[in-house]
């Protein structure tokens, strides 16, 4: 059995508050993507940029964003996951989804809300973790600012690879790095991280520096900052099983309970 995983990053500018043009862009960026990748991975809010008009901007459970990633994954034979603003139940949420290639969906609310930018005044936060599954590997998809929290990422054995999509700030892309890399050495695990480049509406720039990690905290990918890329890295289960067999830190981990 191959326990490869071929994963696709996509590095790229976010057009601000607009809808149908940043879905134009990703699906020619997604068209020429080779068929043999399993996972594509987009930006936090692929669709918007980080902006914090939920009402104006939000979409419906059947809306064209959704409907999009319907169509990209069935075209594709692939999973393709990244977060949109979506309503529900008189509620706003910064909301991940995780669309298979047959077009069923599990979610992940944004479960840490960036106060210094008031995300949590405009939108609601999560409170539960999602593990999904690619064949054998076991998947934790998180966004942006959850990833200070490390208690939340906190691997108990129930993943393989942390996933962090986001619009993180040029002006703070050194944490940024060296908190994904930590991810990576305490979880053991693979970190898949994509982060858009360019300038927002509210004049913020991003650097990008979107990556890929071993659970040694080696990077294995080749995505350069401030730059347009999409970028295909093939990752190994056996490779991470045989690592964390022969040196085994979790078996001394702490047990803890996370109250949201």
């Amino acid at each position: 059995m191959n326990n490869n995983l071929n994963i696709t990053i996509i590095q790229s500018d976010i057009i601000w508050e607009n809808i149908d043009k940043n879905l134009s862009d990703f699906t020619e960026k997604i068209k020429n993507i080779d068929h043999n990748t399993g996972l594509i991975v987009l930006p936090e809010m692929f669709t918007t940029g980080f902006s914090m008009k939920s009402k104006d901007l939000a979409e419906e459970t059947n809306g064209k964003g959704l409907k999009w990633m319907k169509q990209m994954a069935a075209d594709k034979n692939c999973y393709i996951t990244g977060s949109m603003i979506m309503h529900e139940k008189n509620n706003y949420f910064n909301r991940l989804i995780w669309m298979k290639p047959d077009g069923k969906f599990s979610t992940y609310d944004k479960g840490h809300l960036f106060r210094m930018e008031k995300e949590d005044m405009h939108y609601k936060k999560g409170k539960n973790k999602i593990i999904v599954k690619i064949n054998e590997w076991r998947i934790c998809p998180l966004i942006c600012y959850d990833l200070r929290f490390p208690v939340w990422s906190r691997n108990k054995g129930d993943y393989d690879i942390l996933i962090y999509i986001a619009n993180w700030p040029e002006s703070r892309k050194e944490v940024w790095k060296k908190l994904l890399y930590a991810r990576a050495i305490e979880n053991q695990c693979y970190v898949i991280a994509v982060n858009r480049i360019g300038k927002d509406g509210t004049g913020i720039s991003y650097s990008g520096d979107s990556m890929i990690i071993d659970p040694k905290g080696n990077k294995i990918s080749n995505t350069e900052p401030y730059k347009d890329n999409i970028e295909t890295v093939s990752i190994s289960l056996d490779e991470l099983n045989d690592f964390r067999k022969a040196f085994p830190v979790g078996l001394d981990a702490d047990n803890f309970e996370i109250i949201k």
